[in-house]
């Protein structure tokens, strides 16, 4: 069943789904707002009219013209209309004109979560920036803050190509699962029986086990200290390896190991945490799973690469397993007050010895490079995933085009000299 949205001028309600509404609810004790940046060549000659044909844009996807109503403990929130208007537009005329200072900004301003009720999407627009990646001159940034109801980077690039000017594709659509409260004990029993199955599966080797969790390093102290962004470029055809995220994962093994060890800290047993799409049919705005990937930084790099390729294909396999899927829709029957209740006691502060992964790398492709700003055309996109208690360090690998940006947001406390660090990681690419 494909999920109603609402429609410009309309007054249509849809429920969040479960697992949107735990990450909506989420927000409020861990901010974990999708921040997208755009860099573009040039700047429009009107500003203003630009913007307004952005606005126009926004208005005809549905994914821009919502925002959520919670009204209740007893209820999920619900998306209703929200019309676009200048509010959700944001430029700044800063003294420092420099891609790095836009990044330093950025960093600042995305720090305060959106209030969803209000709007659930805001533009921040930096012009006449010197230092674009790709840019001829000086160039204009955007950057996209949206609710991470409304999907990660994955998901919201689509609307935000739309916005700016991309007239073919769209967003995935969602076809919602048809459970409800009281089917819980149903599709409860069958997620159970579909578990056995995958515990069956994975004893006789059908089915790659879990993977391992790894001992926590520093880079997993809760971050303290100031918070920094930073990006690298690269052509696609320069990144090594069957896929350009296992090239990352591979730059990241070597950079972050011998980053650590200068730190004093024992990297033998790194891993990073990979958010992974889940098969279709689409549940949710955030369909996708976080996995966990050895880094092997004590093997030659044929060896990582292929290494890593390995545990990314096997928890893939993993994942397309039925149990997974009947899991979802177990998840999906859950009663609002229940989900409420959990999430109610979930605390940050909780502190353990092993996690999924030493650090975040994240994936975001954002098709060709056919939008623009006011007639700038894009250079580059990257994506900036948000730290979390048990988290200081994340990374993305966002590709517009031929372009691949490898983007680092970290705390002080996770690793120190952030230029030292990237400096590693530019060597190891």
């Amino acid at each position: 069943m494909t999920v109603r949205r609402s429609r410009p001028g309309g007054d249509i309600k849809q429920r969040l789904s479960a697992v949107d509404a735990q990450t909506y609810w989420m927000s409020a004790k861990i901010p974990n707002d999708t921040v997208l940046l755009y860099g573009f060549s040039g700047g429009p000659a009107d500003p203003d009219a630009a913007l307004e044909e952005i606005a126009e844009r926004a208005r005809g996807c549905p994914d821009l013209t919502m925002c959520i109503q919670d009204g209740g403990r007893l209820t999920y929130p619900t998306w209703v209309h929200r019309d676009v208007d200048r509010s959700l537009f944001v430029v700044h005329d800063t003294e420092d004109r420099t891609f790095q200072a836009c990044l330093d900004e950025a960093s600042a301003l995305t720090a305060d979560r959106l209030d969803a009720r209000v709007a659930a999407w805001r533009m921040h627009v930096f012009t006449d920036i010197e230092g674009v990646p790709g840019a001829v001159g000086p160039g204009t940034v955007a950057v996209l803050q949206i609710s991470h109801a409304l999907g990660g980077g994955g998901r919201t690039s689509a609307p935000a190509a739309i916005m700016f000017g991309r007239r073919v594709g769209g967003a995935p659509g969602i076809d919602a699962p048809r459970t409800r409260p009281f089917d819980l004990p149903i599709v409860g029993f069958r997620a159970a029986r579909a578990h056995r199955q995958l515990v069956e599966d994975t004893e006789a080797g059908r089915v790659p086990p879990p993977a391992d969790l790894r001992p926590v390093l520093r880079t997993n102290a809760r971050p303290a200290g100031p918070r920094r962004l930073r990006t690298l470029d690269r052509r696609r055809s320069d990144m090594s390896g069957s896929t350009v995220t296992v090239a990352a994962l591979s730059a990241v093994s070597v950079a972050l190991a011998e980053h650590l060890r200068s730190l004093g800290e024992d990297p033998s047993h790194l891993g990073a945490e990979v958010p992974m799409a889940k098969p279709p049919p689409r549940l949710a705005y955030n369909h996708f799973g976080n996995v966990g990937v050895g880094l092997h930084p004590e093997l030659a790099e044929p060896e990582r690469l292929e290494r890593i390729a390995a545990d990314l294909d096997a928890r893939r396999r993993r994942a397309a397993h039925p149990a997974v899927r009947m899991a979802d829709l177990a998840f999906a029957a859950t009663p609002a007050p229940l989900l409420r209740w959990g999430m109610d006691r979930f605390d940050p502060d909780v502190r353990v010895s092993k996690v999924t992964g030493n650090a975040v790398v994240s994936s975001v492709n954002c098709g060709a490079k056919d939008f623009h700003f006011g007639g700038a055309p894009v250079t580059v996109a990257c994506a900036f995933p948000g730290l979390s208690p048990m988290m200081g360090l994340t990374h993305a690998v966002c590709g517009v085009g031929d372009t691949i940006s490898v983007s680092v947001h970290a705390a002080e406390s996770a690793i120190g000299d952030i230029d030292a660090y990237v400096e590693r990681l530019e060597a190891a690419l």
